[in-house]
């Protein structure tokens, strides 16, 4: 059994960088992909963890607005097996898409970000998140 998804979107806010215990860097961000049909815009947001030399990367180079594809798998709820349910302040029920990254690829021009370019894979990608 596989499962991948690949999604290309513009960063939510700037990433967040930290470290295990053990040293490792990992980064998380947010992603939002947009869609539009008929006179409806739709927008999904997905939370994005990458790994390793990965994680030094997306830190330095992405920021707020910055486009993206990134690479990866979903990261179900571990009770239910399902996107992890939550409840916003004012009652309303939402849904955290979050995905472990595989490889990310920056799709801004120079003009339009001031990061680089470039390919980043890697099997930098524990199983769990340790926090």
């Amino acid at each position: 059994m596989y499962q991948k998804i690949i999604i290309a979107g513009n960063l939510g806010r700037d990433p967040e960088m930290r470290y295990t215990p053990d040293g490792k860097a990992v980064t998380s961000f947010s992603v939002a992909t947009s869609r539009r049909y008929k006179d409806k815009n739709e927008t999904t947001w997905f939370r994005c963890t990458v790994w390793g030399n990965q994680a030094e990367t997306a830190s330095q180079y992405l920021h707020q607005g910055s486009k993206v594809l990134v690479e990866g798998r979903l990261t179900p709820d571990q009770t239910s097996g399902s996107p992890r349910v939550f409840q916003r302040k004012d009652g309303t029920y939402g849904a955290s898409y979050e995905i472990t990254v595989d490889s990310f690829r920056f799709l801004s021009s120079k003009g339009e970000d001031s990061g680089a370019a470039g390919d980043f894979g890697g099997e930098d990608n524990p199983d769990e998140i340790p926090f």
